[in-house]
């Protein structure tokens, strides 16, 4: 079979999901033209040099409707006859649309694609496309459907971890995140968002807040607590599918979950002929992707058995692991990831995660993939595992190394 390699791999920074983020007036189709734009300029792409852009995003409604990746290379400096592909397996968008390019070059389905993500989550509204598993109550109810939050609060409950833990852990993501930006570690990755005028808009993660500390979120109010306990009750749902648990531990707040933000990735991904006619080296494999269905109601515990999975099918341990990214969606999913597999916090998110920077929903995986070659490389490590847990119970997961 055909090696898919990675060649190159950007992001724009995160801003923050709201009216006064610094991104807000971008909309959903000029930032992924920004992206593509900058991927082709940095690698001297011309005319059919892709053979499809395949874009994940989650909320596929209003200005992230109708196929925007076909709509963003129409936008960008592509050429037109390259097509477009939009994707939605919710936070794994991104991840997934990577893992899918890398597949289509491993089968021989094209020399070359550009997969990445695009998420303007403070211009269209997380959950405003609806969702069957959520409003649809022959499969709400079939299901035992919580919200998300109950769902990382029932991790947390399950698993034995604590808010101190989980506050702890948040604080870390924090500080690593200021430590990595201070270090000029994105530095390679990070494009600057310009204005029409060439006038910077913003070109670092706005949504850090690197002055957390323990004392700050122990003053935060548990975020889920009263739609678990009050109305509509989602706690009692949840202890209907799992009657062993007395009560919901309420352990998530603002700060020790994933941020509201803005933003896309790219990655472009070839095979070795496609290198050698443009003349760029490859930076890494793709060694192995995988995805996985779990549980819908605890939801969120997918980077366990998506990651037992991608091992096992490729005949790898979890000690083969150099370094890995885990989304931080909510702390307990990070923290029962390292429980599973007993591995060092030393190795998991060493530049933080999205507490502290974000998660722009249909870019993340793209990101944590992009994160996690360039960390490789600042550290002279070879293999690098990323992960996400997804909406309605799935996990994905892909193994890259380095060459």
């Amino acid at each position: 079979m055909t090696e898919a390699y990675i060649y190159d791999a950007l992001r724009t920074p995160r801003g923050k999901g709201r009216k006064d983020g610094a991104l807000h007036e971008v909309t959903s189709l000029r930032l992924s033209a920004l992206t593509l734009n900058a991927m082709k300029e940095r690698n001297n792409l011309d005319g059919h040099a892709v053979e499809d852009v395949i874009w994940g995003n989650v909320t596929q409604v209003m200005e992230q409707g109708g196929c925007l990746a076909r709509s963003a290379v129409l936008a960008s400096d592509l050429d037109e006859s390259i097509p477009g592909l939009s994707i939605n397996r919710f936070c794994a968008s991104g991840m997934e649309a990577v893992n899918l390019a890398a597949n289509q070059v491993r089968g021989g389905a094209g020399e070359a694609y550009i997969a990445g993500g695009v998420e303007m989550m403070g211009r269209v509204a997380m959950g405003s496309d609806g969702a069957a598993i959520a409003v649809d109550p022959t499969l709400a109810m079939e299901r035992y459907f919580v919200p998300q939050g109950i769902s990382a609060d029932i991790i947390a409950t399950e698993y034995g971890f604590s808010r101190d833990e989980a506050d702890a852990f948040a604080v870390e993501s924090q500080k690593r995140a200021k430590a990595a930006w201070d270090d000029n570690r994105f530095a390679k990755s990070v494009i600057t968002v310009r204005d029409q005028n060439g006038l910077e808009i913003l070109s670092h993660d706005e949504y850090m807040r690197p002055e957390t500390d323990m004392q700050t979120l122990g003053a935060l109010k548990a975020s889920f607590k009263d739609m678990g306990e009050v109305m509509p009750g989602f706690d009692k749902v949840a202890m209907l599918k799992y009657p062993h648990l007395e009560a919901i531990n309420h352990i998530h707040h603002a700060g020790n979950s994933s941020g509201i933000v803005d933003g896309a990735a790219a990655v472009l991904i070839g095979n070795k002929e496609f290198g050698e006619k443009y003349g760029i080296k490859p930076r890494a494999r793709i060694r192995a992707t995988a995805k996985i269905g779990t549980d819908p109601t605890i939801m969120l515990t997918g980077p366990v058995p998506v990651t037992e999975k991608i091992l096992k099918d490729n005949g790898m341990s979890i000690g083969d692991i150099d370094l890995f990214e885990v989304n931080e969606a909510f702390a307990s999913v990070v923290l029962r990831f390292m429980q599973a597999f007993d591995v060092d916090h030393s190795k998991v998110n060493v530049n933080g995660g999205s507490i502290a920077m974000g998660h722009p929903l249909g870019a993340t995986g793209a990101m944590i993939i992009g994160t996690l070659l360039d960390e490789l490389e600042r550290t002279d490590k070879e293999v690098g595992l990323a992960t996400l847990c997804i909406a309605s119970g799935m996990g994905a997961a892909t193994i890259i190394e380095r060459v």
